[in-house]
């Protein structure tokens, strides 16, 4: 393992038992050291994501290996490398999607799950690309492979997912319908690209999807809502439309009418990123270098950035996150 003169212990963020915003404490933890194929870097900023506020609640424990500490996604600098990573990227500044951890000084990326940042990309805006990139590159264009000039109906248009999806299906041709909150959520989400926004608590969204679409529906729907939300999602789908769902925030189950999905054709699919392979997520990361990460170099795409808190102040970055005023993404800063 090549590496500078590191500290032996670090602050991090954790709790000792589930509960609200409120169990979230700072801490001295050890300073992770690299294993084969990763690098240690000290964290600069840190993404807030709503697992992270899951795991918090008790309801989404890590998976097996990986660190209690939250976070899933950093930017910094790399200040360690351990064996078998072949690049001299000592000293470089990375963004990378982590499986947890990252509510840290210091924290341990797979080599190959980390992204050059930019000379011209903020490490605070860089620390909210991961989560939100991964997410949406794999859910909405491998597994929806959407197609330049389809349409896709996202839920919940100005979070760090909706904004994201938002953002990069217009750089690839998607006409992109969002359902906010309230009109001024409405309002912003069109001004960060989206080509109509529905404010689903004064309209019915399927309502208008089919008034907007001149009753012919939508390609694709990503979801992040499920619940009761599914059989009004299958509504809005055009014949051979296809339903993600990458989140379960309305419930668990869904009743859908089985003899409509296979008249229509569609497809319904769902995933989640967390405990997906260190393979997978390696392949994953390729194809956003070579597909989408271009247009972060070109300063293209960016992330709409919410609020910005020191690492002490996480659990008032929980509260802001849980009561859904934020717009895009908060970080942070460690």
């Amino acid at each position: 393992m090549s590496q500078v003169l590191l500290p032996d212990t670090m602050t991090a963020i954790g709790f000792d038992n589930p509960g609200g915003p409120d169990v979230l404490r700072a801490q001295d933890c050890p300073v992770p050291r690299p294993g084969t194929g990763e690098v240690l870097v000290k964290v600069a900023f840190a993404g807030v994501n709503r697992p992270d506020i899951v795991q918090r609640e008790g309801r989404y424990p890590p998976p097996p290996g990986a660190s209690p500490i939250p976070g899933l996604e950093i930017a910094g600098e790399v200040v360690a490398v351990g064996e078998g990573v072949d690049e001299p990227i000592t000293g470089q500044h990375v963004c990378a999607l982590v499986s947890g951890g990252g509510y840290a000084q210091y924290c341990v990326a797979r080599a190959a799950h980390c992204l050059p940042v930019p000379d011209t990309l903020s490490l605070a805006e860089a620390a909210a690309l991961p989560e939100t990139l991964f997410t949406v590159w794999h859910n909405v264009f491998e597994r929806a492979y959407a197609r330049d000039g389809e349409t896709i109906l996202v839920h919940g248009g100005t979070s760090g997912i909706g904004t994201m999806a938002t953002m990069l299906g217009k750089l690839f041709g998607l006409c992109v319908i969002v359902t906010c909150g309230s009109d001024e959520k409405c309002a912003r989400a069109i001004e960060i690209g989206a080509d109509h926004a529905i404010n689903y608590k004064t309209n019915d969204f399927v309502e208008e999807v089919a008034r907007i679409t001149q009753d012919r529906g939508v390609e694709i729907v990503l979801d992040m809502v499920a619940g009761d939300y599914v059989t009004r999602n299958l509504r809005c789908l055009a014949p051979d439309g296809r339903h993600v769902t990458i989140a379960v925030q309305g419930g668990t189950k869904a009743e859908i009418n089985m003899a409509v999905v296979m008249a229509r054709r569609y497809t319904l699919t769902g995933s989640t990123l967390r405990p997906r392979s260190d393979t997978f997520k390696a392949l994953l990361a390729q194809e956003i270098v070579a597909n989408a990460w271009p247009f972060v170099a070109e300063g293209r795409l960016r992330p709409v950035m919410d609020e910005v808190f020191p690492l002490a102040d996480a659990a008032t970055a929980h509260a802001r996150m849980e009561a859904g005023d934020h717009i895009g993404k908060i970080v942070l800063r460690a």
